[in-house]
């Protein structure tokens, strides 16, 4: 079913790549993060969740919506 759920347009797609691209970065890095490093990543990673949740909740709207039309 999830061909029939909407692109809800969130830059998920983004975060999730930028948050790659740090930690791409840090391969090879020697030594402990500095805490802006961890505070960036945990920021971008607790972003990614909540939007995830969101999208659950409006994906679970909209199956409801859909067997609602259905029925």
């Amino acid at each position: 079913m999830p061909t029939l759920l909407e692109d809800h347009k969130l830059p998920l797609v983004q975060l999730k790549e930028r948050r790659r691209d740090l930690i791409v970065g840090l391969m090879g890095h020697q030594g402990p993060l500095s805490k802006q490093q961890i505070a960036e990543i945990a920021a971008i990673q607790t972003a990614i969740s909540a939007i995830e949740a969101v999208l659950d909740d409006l994906d679970a709207e909209a199956e409801v919506a859909l067997r609602d039309r259905a029925a």
